[in-house]
């Protein structure tokens, strides 16, 4: 169960809005207006990934036995509860996920229209990324248990705490993929593609080969789309790629990159060995697989939609 969970999580962790590392991609690429179509595009690309990383589950990690004083070491579900106190109510729980996203979706829709009334520029307005998760943040402190200085300055803190990581991450990815960008590198990857490979489908293989290569290097998939978006997203222009859904694939292809693989430098990975109770050696064969074949699975699925859709 925990390693089809998991590959749930990661699938749409790397390809679906709001989370940080497609959202931050899609910025540097030239794709923010284009959110609603990363999320629908990027739902219909998860299905495949996860279905693979259900059967890899049943097939390979229902087969590894995890010790009983592992299985027994956490909490119970009751306990859980009771250390939260009051638990909000089934909406409340999903608003702040699921606001953003529809704000998100009402702003691409306007954006289509192409009119330029007053009423379609205030919906563009709320379905601005920046926008849509801020009305997200606001729809969380209906979470909180009690609304007093105490309880709003722990949430906060924990947040800050969360939240860092992955702001410094994004910060210094980059920073570093612009220092790439600059040193040439973008030129020479240009000239690669333009002198010995095709366009079309093939292009994807770019960002995908080279988000794969970072991910297994330094672990954060975060990192992995944030640099390898800044990375490719000179080359865009010179292979005519534009519009919402290339550009939504280009995002697709550096997510299934930066799914694969998940291993010992990866935070996660850690996640998913601990609270299943697996070893490292069992973990690797489960999770670490699971995310290999999702990552394959994905751009294979990726370049199928090019060919269809583009």
């Amino acid at each position: 169960m925990s390693v089809a969970l998991a590959t749930g999580l990661y699938a749409t962790h790397t390809l679906v809005p709001p989370t940080p590392g497609p959202i931050a991609a899609a910025g540097n690429i030239g794709a923010e207006n284009y959110l609603g179509t990363i999320i629908l595009i990027g739902l219909f690309v998860a299905i495949p990934a996860v279905i693979v990383g259900y059967f890899w589950a049943i097939k390979v990690a229902s087969k590894i036995e995890v010790p009983e004083d592992k299985e027994e070491g956490g909490l119970n579900y009751e306990e859980i509860v009771a250390s939260f106190g009051i638990m909000p109510s089934t909406f409340k729980a999903f608003l702040p996920i699921v606001l953003p996203i529809a704000l998100i979706g009402i702003g691409s829709v306007a954006a289509l229209t192409g009119e330029d009334s007053g009423f379609i520029n205030f919906l563009r307005f709320l379905g601005a990324p920046s926008v849509a998760l801020l009305f997200g943040v606001l729809a969380a402190f209906l979470l909180l248990p009690k609304f007093n200085e105490e309880t709003l300055s722990g949430w906060i803190g924990e947040g800050l705490k969360e939240a860092a990581p992955i702001l410094l991450i994004t910060g210094a990815g980059g920073a570093f993929g612009k220092v790439i960008s600059n040193s040439g590198v973008a030129d020479l990857i240009a000239n690669m593609n333009m002198d010995a490979l095709a366009g079309g489908a093939l292009f994807l293989l770019i960002p995908f080969i080279i988000a794969a290569a970072l991910k297994t290097a330094q672990g954060s998939s975060t990192a992995a789309l944030v640099i390898t978006s800044t990375l490719v997203a000179p080359l865009l222009p010179s292979m005519g790629i534009e519009g919402a859904v290339p550009l939504a694939l280009v995002v697709m292809a550096i997510g299934a990159g930066a799914m694969t693989v998940s291993h010992v430098n990866d935070s996660f990975f850690w996640v998913v060995t601990q609270f299943s109770g697996m070893t490292v050696t069992d973990a690797y064969k489960a999770q670490t697989m699971a995310t290999f074949l999702q990552g394959l699975t994905t751009i294979v699925v990726t370049m199928l939609l090019w060919t269809v859709l583009v």
